[in-house]
């Protein structure tokens, strides 16, 4: 199928993140596998739904605004979901918005969503699509 909407799912490499950092409090128990399978998950979930899905896993910030600058420029994505992780954690709020402004700047006609975790990626981009 050739009119596949598209969608861009931009979060951090799991296996960066510092679990034991206060931050992630909120998260207890959790770590990079269970990140890892929560988002091959929903990779999963929106493919069998139809979507066309890229995964862009970034750092902390050192080449995240690159890394989605080069995702954003090879294609055009008709959804572009920035996931819990970058938005929901304090330390990760200006990361977030650096990005939020790539994405702004590189994909204007994106619609724009947000998960609240792994597992509700496909409702987020359902909302838009």
């Amino acid at each position: 199928m050739t009119d596949k909407k598209s969608v861009l799912v931009i979060g951090l490499q799991p296996t960066l993140i510092d679990f034991s950092n206060p931050d992630y409090a909120a998260y207890p128990g959790m770590n990079a596998a269970k990140v890892l399978a929560g988002l091959n998950a929903s990779e999963e979930s929106l493919t069998d739904l139809g979507y066309d899905v890229q995964m862009c896993l970034t750092d902390f910030g050192e080449t995240a605004e690159a890394v989605v600058r080069d995702q954003l420029e090879k294609k055009r994505f008709d959804c572009v979901l920035i996931g819990a992780g970058l938005r929901t954690i304090p330390g990760n709020f200006l990361l977030f918005e650096r990005l939020l402004n790539v994405v702004h700047a590189h994909a204007p006609q994106a619609k724009l969503c947000f998960n609240t975790k792994p597992t509700d990626t496909a409702e987020a981009a359902q909302r838009w699509l």
